[in-house]
């Protein structure tokens, strides 16, 4: 076999291995397979190739252009994902592993640029919350606003996934607008590679917008700066030192960390041997033991079951266990390949040992295995290890030990507090699950295990067919965790992209305010357009663009006849001296609904035209009470426009309602599909 060399790609070229290089060997056979580093990096060049190129061209790209882009990329990356099955084998993976790792990391990808066409403005600046009045007249403002960092992300990610752990850091940070400099595990670069080979092979991603290091980064973090970020995802250990770097602490570059997680499951005190809660909780845990060999972050390690449970629990995941067919990850019958090295079994005996002083192996003898299609002496395989620690009140190793592989530990609680306690004795993990169909249990331990952890997983027989798993990130939902976890955050959708970009406070008049943001402020300068707003195509529609309507009197018979014919009979319509006994209202008042009625007859254009629908309102509140006899007239403004597809946009109105007083008598959002 031919030993593959993995280049980096630094300031726009493919830079070979040289005398720096480390050997990689395959998971299976042992075999060096490749090899990956160079002696020396320019870290300085790839940082202003970043900065200077590729961060000005993505800057320059509207939320919607990334977000096109990254739907194309993720697109060009399924259609050739076989060449990453391929040579993810070798990593010691299955074919469900790879489901995990390469689908998984596109899958990100592909929901990353849903949220940035309909979360996202078609613009480079976001407006994060609502409008603050600062002044009694208005004429102040403040608004939150979040801009693209004008540096460079350094990703630095770990082995078990090189395809995910990538994609699900440079979604976000393109999104963002930032360029990014990925350093996979060298273990695995490999299949890292390949991928970024495919992405800047497809010219999708402007020069700039992607690097890669396979090998070490030489000095690049010394060279940060304040706009800069690293994510970070291994070792408690690596991550201390790499905080530790001056350039880091001095200019407060953004650190974000995922790394060690002693995480639990529990199992519910109404979870009876026999029960489908009890049956998913052994699937559950053999599915996290099993699964990429153990080599998860998400993974089980710690098993907490009721005392009475314990032994029903042990006999249940060791016949499961014991069906585990190990052995060459590219064989269908196989369903669990090997560790991803030599190396990082010795880590896990090592580690196993450990757990061992605490608590009794029950099942899964390392020396006694059985490896199906390979040698196991020359591959990096272990079987699922099943630990019992009878007293984990005392016990200190099975709350701190990780065994990053198929290593997991059963203990007993006494009852709710008990179970929390023990869970929070990991000091911060990535996840925690509970498997109960007893919502009081559900919301006690909830509440008491929080804290420390970043996600909190409950499933039962009526979530367990649609539900992802306890260890499944996704993109939609935060994954980190605090305390011993990292105390950082990924994913959580619109979230991850914000941790790429700076939160400012913007501070003026509504003018200058609507003028930065590009979404017209109530006191901003209104425009009359030359036609009415409902005759103009999503193109034409200017922000700010006012439509101001003649009043409409509200008169008793509106009041009766609306409420006869909706049937909305509620007495402060229909009687007058109920109705003045009510502390919010003068006398008989008429329906909100019917003004939002009467508004929409003052503003609509009635002809076919542009405004292919109305898609619905957000944010009303009624302020003031109308009465027979009161005038109300509307204003209506064209807030924010967002692009949907080639044939039309989204358009947001602003709408406010005011009686012959002036005074403010409704305001809300109203959501139309114009055609372009």
């Amino acid at each position: 076999m031919s030993v593959r060399d993995v280049a980096s790609f630094v300031a726009g070229e493919w830079i070979a291995p040289d005398t720096g290089a480390r050997n990689i060997e395959s998971a299976i056979t042992g075999a060096v397979i490749a090899r990956a580093g160079q002696a020396s990096l320019d870290a300085q060049a790839m940082l202003t190739h970043a900065r200077d190129i590729g961060g000005p061209a993505l800057r320059a790209m509207t939320f919607h252009d990334r977000a096109r882009m990254l739907k194309a990329l993720a697109q060009h990356l399924d259609a050739n994902k076989q060449a990453l099955y391929d040579l993810s084998f070798d990593t010691g993976a299955t074919q469900k592993d790879h489901l995990i790792d390469v689908d998984g990391g596109i899958g990100t990808m592909f929901v990353f640029a849903s949220k940035g066409r309909r979360e996202l403005p078609d613009s480079t600046v976001y407006a994060d919350g609502a409008v603050e009045q600062l002044s009694r007249r208005g004429t102040f403002m403040g608004q939150h606003i979040c801009t693209s960092l004008p540096g460079v992300a350094v990703h630095i990610n770990a082995f078990n996934f090189p395809v995910w752990g990538m994609l699900e850091k440079l979604a976000p940070t393109l999104l963002a607008g930032v360029p990014a400099i990925v350093k996979p595990a060298t273990a695995t670069c490999y299949v890292t590679e390949a991928a970024v080979r495919l992405m800047l092979d497809s010219g999708l991603l402007p020069t700039g917008a992607l690097q890669l290091v396979c090998g070490g980064l030489g000095d690049m973090l010394d060279h940060l700066t304040c706009q800069d970020v690293v994510s970070f995802t291994g070792s408690a250990a690596t991550a201390l030192k790499l905080r530790q770097t001056p350039a880091i602490v001095q200019n407060s570059v953004r650190f974000v960390a995922e790394q060690d997680s002693l995480n639990a499951s529990i199992l519910g005190p109404d979870a009876q041997p026999g029960s489908e809660e009890f049956a998913l909780f052994l699937k559950e845990v053999t599915r996290e033991m099993t699964t990429k060999a153990g080599q998860k972050c998400t993974a089980i390690r710690r098993i907490l079951v009721p005392e009475t449970q314990v032994q029903a629990v042990i006999a249940g995941l060791s016949e499961a266990l014991a069906k585990i067919t190990i052995g060459d990850p590219r064989a269908d019958s196989t369903r669990m390949g090997a560790l991803v090295s030599a190396a990082q079994k010795r880590d896990v005996l090592e580690r196993a040992a450990l757990i061992a002083t605490e608590a009794t192996r029950v099942f899964g003898d390392p020396d006694t295995f059985t490896v199906e299609g390979a040698n196991k002496d020359k591959g990096a395989f272990v079987p699922p290890m099943l630990f019992h620690c009878a007293d984990p009140d005392s016990a200190t190793h099975v709350h701190d030990t990780e065994a990053f592989g198929p290593v997991s530990t059963v203990m007993g609680y006494r009852d709710a507090a008990h179970a929390a306690a023990l869970a929070n004795r990991g000091q911060g993990s990535l996840v925690a699950s509970l498997i109960t169909a007893d919502a009081q249990i559900a919301r006690e331990i909830t509440l008491a295990i929080a804290a420390y952890h970043g996600r909190v997983y409950i499933n039962n027989a009526t979530s367990m067919k649609e539900s992802t798993g306890h260890g499944s990130p996704l993109p939609h939902m935060v994954h980190g965790g605090p305390g011993r976890a990292g105390g950082g955050e990924e994913l959580g959708g619109i979230r991850a992209v914000k941790h790429y970009m700076q939160r400012t406070a913007i501070q003026g008049s509504p003018e200058i305010l609507s003028a930065i943001t590009g979404t017209w402020i109530p006191g901003g300068r209104e425009i009359t357009g030359p036609a009415h707003p409902f005759t103009r195509r999503f193109g034409e529609l200017a922000i700010g663009e006012t439509l101001h309507t003649a009043p409409r009197v509200v008169s008793s018979e509106d009041v009766e006849k609306f409420a006869h014919f909706t049937g909305d009979t509620f007495y402060a319509h229909m009687d007058d001296a109920a109705a003045a006994r009510n502390p919010f209202f003068p006398g008989r008042v008429a329906h909100g609904y019917l003004l939002l009625s009467f508004a929409a007859g003052l503003f609509v254009q009635p002809d076919e035209g542009p405004v292919l629908a109305n898609t619905g309102l957000d944010s009303l509140r009624f302020m003031k009470p109308v009465v027979p006899g009161d005038s109300i007239k509307v204003r209506l403004s064209v807030k924010a426009k967002t692009p949907r597809n080639e044939e039309y946009g989204e358009v947001r109105w602003h709408v406010t309602l005011t009686n012959q007083d002036g005074d403010l008598v409704a305001e809300y959002e109203l959501l139309t599909m114009n055609a372009f």
